[in-house]
């Protein structure tokens, strides 16, 4: 990915335009095959304006969902304290546990001398971000940029990859991108791949008409849930609090079962609380690995300690050994895989049990520039007869999911 050097914002840092730097894009409809390489020909033309953010004055958070939590705490880890949070439902949360000892303040009721020199960080994925920051400008804002392009600034510190930036792209990268724009089973996919990649490479928030962002369903799309058998056994890789695996539970009968990966000892420790808490015919039809799957079983660092956020980095102070899903001596019939980057060496360390078992497959492919078009195509090469569609759950280039269901299990129609 494009090593662009951080601009710091601070006191005296001059009007952030968000237009110029993030501007947006409507569409109607959904493009087919040959207006999606049109508009991937258009896209590869568009210089990428935004760069990575570094606060040097005042930070404050906008947003105090759960990712304006989660921002709150990386912020934290690399050692910036917000000087406030802002959040329109401040005077419902102001003292709720999440935000003890935090500032949080409804924006009415920020300063109007904070507002022209803080860096305000968006920390909302849920809706278009644009018009937000847009709204936020007109309130007085003077310098207004995503959270994740903040994040970015801090990866030598941090491992957090949710904002990273893709080199403009070569030749050979469109033709693989366009290979896989062309290869997806529906325009449905197109659409979402085109979102995808136009934050990517060039900072731009499209969207089209008729095509959901629907952070809902993420993992259990329609399809999805009419190709899962109610005696599946779930592959939960990076099952951090065990969310994707009560979903699972509850879309499936009383013969499914879970086998969980999950090499964080905190994460891993949520997890078996909550399974736990389950009546005793479901803890029975649960196993908790603490192990991180792989392409190959090796020796690697780990960050761990960052709730969602740990993964394999140079960060990282501990050395863990690797599984694969090949050795795991599974079956399965559903394979999630939320790995903060390692979700192709994952797939394929595990290529031969796919090949035997043809389960359901969907993996985040947002964290690094493999999802760009490298995922698509091996999952391509080596799923033969899967169907592969491709959906955004959330904005800002993240919640991107690629799901491979094999045609034996795809139904003639999903309503």
């Amino acid at each position: 990915m494009t090593k662009i050097s951080p601009s710091a914002i601070g006191h005296d840092a001059g009007y952030f335009d968000v237009e110029s730097l993030y501007p947006s894009r409507s569409f109607d409809g959904v493009p087919e095959c040959s207006e999606a390489r049109r508009l991937l020909d258009d896209l590869a033309h568009q210089p990428c304006l935004a760069a990575p953010v570094a606060p040097a004055g005042p930070l404050v958070i906008y947003g105090a969902g759960t990712f304006g939590r989660m921002a709150l705490d990386f912020l934290r880890d690399v050692g910036v304290e917000p000087a406030l949070v802002v959040d329109a439902r401040a005077d419902r949360i102001r003292g709720s546990d999440a935000w003890q000892g935090v500032e949080l303040l409804a924006p009415h009721e920020v300063p109007d001398r904070l507002k022209s020199k803080a860096l305000l960080a968006v920390s909302i994925v849920t809706a278009p971000v644009t018009p937000i920051m847009e709204e936020l400008q007109a309130q007085g804002w003077r310098h207004v940029v995503p959270f994740y392009d903040v994040a970015e600034s801090f990866r030598p510190a941090h491992p957090l990859s949710n904002g990273w930036f893709a080199d403009q792209p070569q030749p050979t990268d469109l033709v693989e991108i366009a290979g896989c724009l062309e290869a997806w089973d529906d325009d449905l996919s197109r659409a979402h791949h085109l979102t995808f990649l136009a934050w990517r490479l060039a900072r731009q928030e499209w969207r089209f008409s008729g095509v959901p962002v629907d952070n809902s369903n993420r993992f259990f799309i329609p399809e999805v849930l009419a190709a899962l058998a109610d005696d599946d056994l779930l592959l939960d890789g990076g099952a951090h609090h065990g969310s994707v695996s009560a979903a699972f539970l509850a879309a499936t009968g009383a013969g499914s079962r879970i086998v969980a990966f999950e090499p964080d000892d905190e994460n891993a420790d949520r997890y078996a609380g909550w399974v736990a808490s389950l009546p005793d015919e479901a803890v029975a039809r649960i196993e908790l690995r603490r192990a991180a799957l792989d392409a190959a079983s090796r020796s690697r660092r780990f960050h761990g300690g960052l709730g969602f956020m740990s993964q394999f980095a140079d960060t990282g102070q501990t050395g863990i050994q690797t599984d694969t899903i090949d050795a795991a001596g599974l079956a399965p019939g559903f394979i999630k895989l939320h790995l903060e980057g390692g979700e192709l060496d994952a797939l394929r360390g595990g290529l031969a049990t796919i090949s035997k078992s043809r389960p359901v497959i969907a993996l985040t492919v947002y964290h690094d520039a493999d999802g760009l078009w490298r995922t698509a195509r091996w999952m391509r090469e080596n799923l033969k007869d899967y169907v592969l569609l491709m959906r955004t759950h959330s904005w800002c280039g993240t919640g991107a999911v690629i799901y491979a269901i094999p045609g034996e299990r795809m139904p003639e129609t999903v309503s």
